[in-house]
């Protein structure tokens, strides 16, 4: 374990290794400018590591029913949700309704309907 994640903190590689994203495209995703994925202080900053955090738990929820990592992250950014108003997974996170939107997979996953 490194010493950022007995932290608590979140480092970007295993994100970007797992989803074949670049530094620019992941901070894209979060919705935080590149330079937050550069330099280590912005890195740490809560929202940094909140947006990291909650796109990284819907990411794995979705991952096994979705195929894969690349089909996680392709639903994750593209896929209207439409109990959502055809929002997506992304701009539900962006917009600080990932708590919603982890309710709404829990559902699912207990047999609710889309």
């Amino acid at each position: 374990m490194t010493a950022a994640k007995s932290q608590g903190t979140i480092g970007a590689d295993e994100t970007l290794m797992a989803y074949g994203l670049s530094k620019k495209q992941l901070a894209e995703t979060m919705g935080v400018a590149p330079e937050a994925l550069y330099r280590s202080g912005r890195l740490n900053a809560a929202r940094t590591q909140s947006r990291l955090r909650e796109m990284n738990e819907i990411l794995r929820r979705v991952t096994a029913w979705a195929g894969g990592p690349a089909q996680a992250m392709a639903w994750y950014r593209a896929e209207p949700i439409p109990a959502f108003a055809g929002r997506t997974a992304e701009s539900l996170v962006k917009s600080g309704q990932a708590g919603a939107l982890r309710d709404y997979l829990d559902s699912l996953a207990l047999g609710g309907f889309a």
